[in-house]
């Protein structure tokens, strides 16, 4: 069994891929309020309209979608569809003691392709590139569930 702690060099790798996803998606969170507040639009519950120190004026159309604050909403719900994924597998990728390359390129490797992934929507690029980024996370992922059962089924 592989040392648990951060002497461990995998391990290593895996908290700090771990917390910058961490910081993805609280960031993304931010960002989107950010962008409401910026365009004071796309509110998301009517209760949002009550007056208050940030949104002196409400006014309905603030409830009307908004791309701007939208494309926003939808890179964190693509976060939280992928990231808790890969919190899962790295975990326990960790436990199988694999070799140090393999882990940093998978880690890392899963963090550039979702960092990647928010460039390309954030900036409208094609549905074909961020896909692609897309693909080479989840496959990242998918490698290591199956890394992870292969070492306890065999």
């Amino acid at each position: 069994m592989p040392e648990i702690s951060f002497e461990n060099p995998v391990l290593a790798a895996y908290a700090i891929a771990a917390a910058i996803m961490a910081i993805k998606i609280m960031g993304q969170g931010w960002m989107t309020v950010a962008r409401m507040m910026r365009v004071s639009a796309g509110w998301a519950s009517p209760e949002d309209l009550r007056p208050g120190p940030l949104n002196r004026s409400p006014d309905p159309s603030q409830l009307a979608p908004n791309d701007y604050v939208d494309r926003s909403r939808r890179l964190h719900r693509n976060d939280l569809e992928n990231i808790p994924a890969f919190w899962v597998a790295g975990a326990l990728f960790v436990l199988t003691d694999p070799p140090l390359i393999l882990a940093q390129g998978l880690f890392f490797g899963f963090v550039a392709a979702r960092l990647a992934h928010f460039l390309a929507y954030a900036t409208q690029r094609s549905h074909e590139l961020r896909a692609t980024f897309y693909t080479i996370g989840s496959l990242i992922v998918i490698y290591m569930s199956f890394h992870v059962l292969w070492a306890l089924l065999t």
